[in-house]
């Protein structure tokens, strides 16, 4: 594969300009992308040292604090979408995430892959990661909704109902795009590796099936959680 050099990558900048412009222009926040966009820098680069780190130790200890911390902070994310900052609601996004990727990591591993140690970090980290932000993603396009829906004197069941099938728009629209609009960033960088395409779309549905379940997994699990703090909010009241 060949090598980018960080001098290639500032190509890139030029059309990130362009969209900070009008990012400022039409929203008024001329600090946000910018911010965002030197912090993925940083982390990235980072994450590539730890990543070098975890993967010749292979100590599973270290591992789970990884998991956990990666766990930690998109919750954290999740949490800035929402009108409802309370540790109550953090813990509620945080059981709902940790529960559905355990489950898909776990079939993953186990089965989909069928690893001969279950932590294998080269593949336990990555595939972990992409659960979380893919889980994190759709919950937090959920949350925005339900509360917006909220606002509007639905009901409880209605707000979920709208907010639920909107998160999921860019996950089923994903799975038709597939292979038709779009190769994905996994598959594309394993061919760009150099391996057989017909292996690499079998990772790809791998993921593809992972993203829209997960995602939706961890929603459905939050609404759970949701309705039973209102339920019994509501019976603390009668």
């Amino acid at each position: 594969m060949k090598t980018i050099e960080f001098y290639e990558l500032s190509f890139m900048l030029l059309p990130l300009a362009f969209v900070t412009y009008f990012y400022y222009k039409y929203t008024n926040d001329k600090k946000e992308i910018a911010y965002a966009s030197v912090r993925m820098v940083l982390q990235l680069i980072l994450i590539g040292y730890v990543l070098i780190f975890i993967f010749k130790t292979k100590d599973i200890l270290i591992g789970s604090f990884i998991l956990l911390f990666m766990l930690i902070v998109s919750t954290f994310i999740i949490l800035r979408v929402t009108k409802d900052k309370s540790f109550k609601n953090y813990t509620s996004i945080f059981i709902a995430t940790f529960v559905s990727s355990f489950i898909h990591l776990f079939l993953i591993i186990e089965f989909v892959l069928n690893l001969q140690s279950f932590y294998e970090p080269r593949y336990v980290i990555p595939i972990a990661g992409m659960i979380f932000a893919n889980s994190m993603n759709v919950i937090s396009l959920s949350i925005e909704r339900f509360e917006k829906e909220l606002s509007r004197n639905e009901s409880f069941e209605q707000a979920r109902k709208i907010s639920f099938k909107a998160s999921m728009i860019p996950q089923i629209n994903s799975l038709l795009a597939v292979g038709l609009v779009a190769l994905p960033g996994m598959m594309t960088g394993q061919i760009l590796s150099g391996v057989d395409p017909l292996i690499a779309v079998r990772y790809q549905i791998m993921i593809m099936l992972m993203a829209i379940s997960s995602g939706g997994m961890s929603t459905i699990f939050y609404y759970m959680l949701k309705s039973k703090i209102s339920f019994n909010k509501y019976n603390s009241t009668r």
